[in-house]
């Protein structure tokens, strides 16, 4: 009996590439009236979306069509930056129908699910909600190739990721599962600084790193490499506790982490100046974290571009959000204006100037999409590259695999998806987290 659609999804592995690595099947099972492709590039300096509309416009058109007629979705929406002209032009011809367009202006974060089906649709997901819950499914670019290739039954075995910042030559391209971030850097004619740190994914979300042996995963779509005395690495390797103490210190309650916050001016209840006020109170306690915080998206702005004092209001939403989901509480998230903010077009950031105030400006340029060739001796598979359970080995060590075998699945009844081998060779070592394969 053939599978369906949501079944071959889940069989091969795919997630949300461009997040936190949603399975994919789940939002394909569900039913809306809207389907919404992501290819806005939220973060600056990525340029991985963009390429791959270009080049794959039909490919795409053809996933959104699979996730229509799965969810049963009467309106289909490719959302993109207006300046994204290429792209344009490429889905144009195969735009028509039930499927259009949506062309979003440059500023950050443009790419937010939030801020996608707000100027998709002018419906507002409810707090602490899904897009389901207004009828809507979101789904990356990536995604949606994904989705093409699951239906004839190519499991994920790749990433498509940008390398960008201080390399020689900037570019786009797609890479096994596992290769470690050194080897992708070299890619792109390696890093211009001696002393080389990474930002996983984008400069305002990303996690930095100074481990050029990581492995990417499903969820890596970019890597930007910057010196490791950059102030914004600097920010981000800062301990929690080098955080929490600045805060405590320096906040002046000018409210205007809360008068630019993206969401706040959406009409969602996030006030960071009031959860910095809560931690200034909390002396040497650590419990008055409040609920101001629950709905940040933490796209970091109110952090490195809006704060005048250059502190930590997004790390502090993060550790309110931290300290009730540790002590089991799921507290009702503020609602807020339950409508925009009358200022919020006023108060959009635009892009150049945020990457002026990050100190970016001179790495922003073109990454062309490179096909490359690449024979990794290793690859690390991690057991977690997505939201829900970590998959769990099927495989022994010294066991030989072929390229595309299921080498990890997910237990019964948990939320994920298998972990193919991206290589041909044999499992040379299994951790708690990771499948090292070795190429034969």
């Amino acid at each position: 009996m053939p599978r369906s659609l949501v079944e071959k999804v889940r069989l091969a592995g795919v997630v949300g590439a461009g997040g936190a690595g949603f399975p994919t099947h789940v939002k394909l099972a569900s039913r809306v009236d809207t389907y919404i492709v992501n290819g806005v590039e939220c973060e600056p300096l990525l340029h991985k979306d963009k390429e791959l509309l270009r080049l794959q416009a039909s490919r795409l058109v053809e996933g959104l069509r699979l996730a229509m007629d799965s969810t049963g979705a009467s309106r289909g929406i490719i959302a993109v930056k207006a300046k994204a002209k290429d792209a344009i032009c490429a889905l144009e011809p195969h735009v028509m129908g039930a499927i259009e367009l949506l062309r979003m202006e440059n500023y950050y974060p443009a790419g937010d699910e939030v801020q996608v089906v707000w100027e998709a649709t002018g419906r507002l997901i409810p707090p602490a909600g899904l897009p389901l819950a207004v009828g809507c499914a979101v789904s990356n670019v990536e995604s949606l190739l994904n989705v093409v290739a699951a239906a004839h039954g190519q499991p994920v075995l790749t990433t498509a990721l940008t390398v960008a910042g201080a390399v020689a030559r900037p570019l786009s391209c797609e890479v096994p599962l596992g290769v470690s971030v050194r080897e992708v850097i070299a890619l792109a004619g390696g890093a211009t600084v001696a002393d080389p740190a990474f930002i996983d994914g984008g400069p305002m979300m990303g996690p930095a790193r100074t481990d050029l042996d990581q492995p990417v995963t499903k969820t890596t779509g970019g890597l930007v490499v910057l010196p490791r005395d950059h102030r914004l690495v600097l920010r981000k390797l800062a301990s929690e506790e080098v955080n929490v103490r600045i805060a405590r210190a320096a906040c002046d309650q000018c409210t205007q982490c809360t008068d630019l916050c993206p969401r706040y001016l959406l009409g969602y209840g996030v006030e960071p100046h009031r959860v910095m006020r809560a931690v200034g109170f909390a002396g040497d306690r650590a419990e008055p974290w409040d609920r101001h915080g629950l709905l940040c998206c933490e796209c970091g702005a109110c952090e490195y571009y809006i704060c005048p004092e250059g502190l930590t209001p997004k790390s502090m939403c993060v550790r309110a959000k931290q300290h009730f989901a540790a002590r089991g509480l799921r507290p009702e998230p503020l609602r807020g204006l339950a409508r925009p903010h009358p200022l919020r077009e006023a108060r959009k950031i635009p892009v150049p100037r945020l990457l002026q105030r990050l100190g970016l400006t001179a790495w922003d340029v073109h990454a062309p999409w490179t096909p490359v060739v690449m024979e990794p001796a290793w690859v690390r598979l991690l057991l977690k590259q997505h939201v829900g359970a970590p998959a769990q080995p099927v495989v022994g060590e010294g066991q030989v695999v072929d390229r595309g075998e299921v080498v990890a699945q997910v237990p019964e009844g948990k939320l994920g998806v298998p972990v193919h081998a991206s290589i041909a060779g044999r499992v040379a070592r299994i951790d708690a987290t990771s499948i090292w394969l070795q190429r034969n």
